[in-house]
């Protein structure tokens, strides 16, 4: 289905019924990515998922002031009233995870479990969000001049993803197949303005957090590794769990383990 907020469409799927349960996806990602996790969380719940802007199925807009993660959280919020959903439990991957961390802070009542996977409450540091900021821009110039061909060329090769190659190749060509569908100005707009340049610092808001959290990271990805460490001992009520030989994206590398730590956490909420 598609939900209008503020003259923007954007693409919802829903499915199953019982608790409510939200998930987001990446960057450069869509809702597709977490097809193969619906059959089993949707047994026993409501599985609602969605394209952020600038992705997907949803509206890539010109108009930049759209792509605000604090907007975005704001869109979260009137399509959770249109399905008439007053709390929720939340999943976020990446820019995801960073989106539905924002959606936690700033709406703390609609959030009643949050689990954030390879996420980071953002830069500490004017200076470091300046400086990606400027990385941002580039990336974003670069990829409306050469196009989505050579940027998810680009993209799909950087050290973050190195732990992917061990993939299948039906796998990787899956992954693939799903980012070029994407919009150029859509992903060059949200590297611009969701980016972790752009999006305000939460590390001070961290402990204010209501909800259970759990933090999920691959042991092979040292930085949000330690980001994850970090955020733990800011906040008052965050799990972390460390999943063995796992990179940035361990909903894709051990979509098994992935799973079951979701269940589990999921089931033992109170």
């Amino acid at each position: 289905m598609n939900i209008v907020v503020d003259h923007i469409s954007y693409h919802v799927e829903v499915y199953g019924t019982g608790p409510p349960l939200m998930l987001l996806h990446g960057f450069t990602g869509d809702s597709s990515t977490w097809a193969p996790f619906i059959p089993i969380l949707a047994k026993d719940r409501q599985i609602i998922v969605m394209d952020i802007i600038g992705h997907g199925k949803t509206a890539s807009p010109a108009e930049k002031q759209h792509y605000h993660i604090e907007h975005a959280a704001y869109v979260m919020k009137k399509v959770l009233e249109s399905l008439k959903i007053n709390s929720v439990d939340l999943i976020g991957y990446s820019m995801g995870g960073r989106l539905a961390l924002s959606f936690a802070i700033i709406y703390p009542d609609m959030v009643s479990n949050l689990i954030l996977e390879s996420a980071s409450p953002g830069f500490k540091t004017e200076e470091e969000r300046k400086e990606r900021r400027i990385q941002d821009k580039q990336l974003g110039d670069y990829i409306l001049t050469s196009g989505l061909l050579k940027f998810v060329n680009r993209w799909e090769n950087i050290p973050l993803f190195a732990t992917q190659s061990r993939l299948s190749s039906a796998v990787k060509e899956q992954i693939r197949s799903q980012r070029l569908s994407n919009n150029a100005i859509g992903l060059a707009n949200s590297l611009e303005q969701m980016g972790t340049g752009s999006q305000v610092s939460w590390w001070d808001r961290l402990e204010t957090l209501k909800c259970r959290t759990l933090l999920i990271t691959g042991d092979l990805d040292k930085k949000f590794c330690q980001l994850a460490a970090e955020m733990q001992e800011k906040g008052n009520c965050m799990e972390w769990i460390n999943v063995k030989d796992a990179g940035h994206a361990i909903h894709v590398e051990k979509p098994k383990i992935f799973g079951t730590i979701v269940s589990e956490f999921l089931s033992n909420s109170s």
